[in-house]
């Protein structure tokens, strides 16, 4: 094959397609190298110029500027390597499958693709390729909703439905429950807030200020919700709220939904209930309590307030899961689309 010249004529769209390589953030460094290389003998640069200026030796430039005038663009890509390809054995998998499904010693409670590694004596790489083949993923854990054992499950389960879905006329159905124990997390050090390039950032060391508990409930057909601070989760209290909602809807007959939860079957709120005919409390099934509505807006309340927020006291806190209902019902509050089928 000819000797390539001292100066190469490139066309328009292969010097677009070296200047591309060149200013791309994601290609490789011996791919821009490379491609330096070839757009300096465009320039017209002697092998000392493009030593000088690519600090590598007279043999690489050589190279590329030969693999270039014969294949073009495609010939500044690292050519096959010769040999066999690599191969992984059966029973090298089969000692990988079997770790992974099964539950490591040592204090541990999961596999790491690193530790599967040094047991069967292979690269990460390795063991990341055979549990890709497999579709197994060690690291990653699923949940799911194991079946209740109340043995009422269907009974309950169809009455709390059939609110939902076809209340009764001149009722309101009412999710409450408690979420309780949100602590008034304080940092050791001002927060820093979020600038470009930057998260909002906290420090990892922080004081407790208190707790607060939080008792709520959600209209399911009107998506509005009531809310109250209370320093312990008890009966008492519980009994409290429910009166309340009976105030605030004196001329309706009410429907409330709650879980197993002891305080929601005292004795005390027992009577009560038995003694004013136009309130209906709803026990969830055990282990069911995510058919209570109220449990939907707790998560978005989780991620509206709670997630990332400091406090400096308890009163802070109270009032502004107080403040963000008031907002929630003035701005966002609309019934939840149930979806839930029954299998």
């Amino acid at each position: 094959m000819a000797r390539p010249s001292a100066q190469i004529n490139l066309s328009k769209e292969e010097q677009r397609e070296l200047e591309l390589i060149l200013r791309s953030k994601k290609v490789e460094s011996r791919m821009k190298e490379r491609a330096r290389i070839i757009m300096l003998w465009h320039e017209g640069k002697s092998y000392d110029q493009t030593t000088a200026i690519c600090n590598i030796h007279r043999e690489a430039i050589a190279k590329w500027r030969k693999r270039f005038h014969s294949l073009g663009l495609e010939g500044l890509q690292d050519a096959p390597r010769s040999g066999a390809p690599k191969t992984i054995k059966e029973s090298q998998k089969n000692k990988v499958i079997q770790l992974a499904c099964s539950k490591p010693k040592g204090g541990y409670s999961n596999w790491s693709q690193q530790r599967i590694g040094k047991q069967t004596g292979m690269s990460q790489s390795k063991v990341h390729k055979i549990l890709k083949e497999h579709d197994l993923k060690p690291h990653k854990i699923n949940y799911w909703c194991g079946k209740s054992t109340d043995p009422e499950f269907e009974s309950k389960m169809l009455n709390i439905v059939g609110l939902y879905m076809n209340p009764p006329e001149n009722a309101v159905v009412l999710c409450v429950d408690e979420k309780t124990q949100i602590q008034a997390l304080d940092r050791t050090q001002p927060e820093l807030p979020l600038r470009m390039g930057n998260p909002k950032r906290l420090t990892t060391t922080y004081k407790r200020n208190g707790v607060v508990n939080l008792i709520a409930s959600l209209a399911v057909h009107q998506g509005e919700v009531i809310g109250r601070t209370m320093e312990s989760n008890s009966a008492e209290n519980f009994l409290s709220f429910i009166k309340k909602l009976s105030g605030i809807y004196p001329k309706k007959e009410l429907h409330i939904i709650a879980d197993n939860l002891a305080v929601h079957k005292h004795q005390s709120v027992k009577q009560w209930i038995e003694k004013n005919k136009r309130v209906h409390l709803h026990h969830t099934p055990t282990y069911s309590s995510w058919l209570n509505q109220v449990e939907i807006w707790f998560n978005i309340l989780s991620k509206d307030v709670l997630k990332g927020a400091v406090w400096h006291s308890k009163k802070q806190l109270a009032d502004q899961l107080i403040e963000y209902i008031r907002t929630y019902n003035k701005e966002r509050a609309k019934p939840f689309k149930w979806t839930y089928l029954p299998n």
